[in-house]
């Protein structure tokens, strides 16, 4: 039976907790560098990033989220977990804070403002729904919630947000090729996948609507079946397939 862990240091863990067991999946919370030895995935649920890290880096989770990443199991970071799993961060407040990395894109910590301007929306997630079932659109609920302002052509987008040209102007490094190409940027990128991470800058865990954990599992049913198919293909010069990641960037 999959085994899921959800990073419990703070935030929205309960939430995510639940939303497993709604579709029969146990759910282990992780405080612990040596935890994440008996999970078959992980969670990084929302909350308040700047403490996530300082809680991470006080219980020295921080090497073996990095090592977990890496193994290739599946990751998901929702809202606050998706700062951790970026690989650049801006936004963030002075001093900066420490990243997880992987996932190749440049995350705004707090692009849609404050506690006050938190909101609801629908998101058209056809993608999610050619996968998972059900209507092409989700319920999207964003609680002082990050952007995705750049991906690399490694990473697939699942939903997007549209936003006024002028605020993401403010924010976005400025690309005129593609602006003359397109017209105004007027999009934030808002859920992506990259082989075994998944991100959403929004909160599914909030909802009723239980397809982004299914697709989640799924991630690591194919994960599995890879394995098996290239485990007599290693390379000699890195026989556990780790590689070595870049380290994150953090402003």
């Amino acid at each position: 039976m999959t085994t899921v862990g959800v990073l419990a240091l703070q935030g929205s863990f309960n939430e995510h907790m639940a939303a497993l067991r709604k579709i029969g999946v146990k759910g282990v919370e992780v405080r612990k560098p040596e935890q994440l030895e008996s999970v078959d995935s992980l969670i990084i649920p929302g909350g308040e990033s700047t403490t996530m890290a300082k809680l991470a880096h006080y219980h020295n989770l921080f090497p073996a989220l990095r090592e977990f990443v890496n193994s290739g199991k599946p990751v998901w970071g929702t809202c606050a977990g998706l700062i951790f799993l970026a690989n650049k961060a801006v936004g963030l407040k002075t001093g900066g804070q420490e990243l997880v990395g992987g996932l190749n894109c440049t995350v705004h910590r707090n692009f849609f403002g404050s506690q006050l301007q938190s909101f609801e929306t629908e998101l058209s997630v056809p993608k999610l729904a050619e996968q998972e079932g059900g209507p092409d659109a989700c319920r999207g609920v964003f609680i002082r919630a990050p952007a995705i302002l750049e991906v690399g052509p490694d990473v697939e987008i699942l939903a997007d947000y549209p936003v006024t040209s002028d605020k993401l102007g403010s924010m976005a490094p400025r690309d005129e090729d593609k602006e003359n190409e397109m017209g105004p940027l007027d999009r934030v990128i808002v859920a992506v996948r990259q082989g075994n991470l998944l991100g959403t800058a929004f909160h599914p865990e909030l909802t009723a609507d239980t397809r982004w954990h299914s697709l989640f599992l799924r991630m690591g049913e194919v994960k599995g079946e890879r394995s098996l198919q290239c485990a007599s293909a290693s390379n000699s010069d890195d026989p556990e397939g780790k590689g070595t990641p870049d380290l994150p960037i953090f402003e």
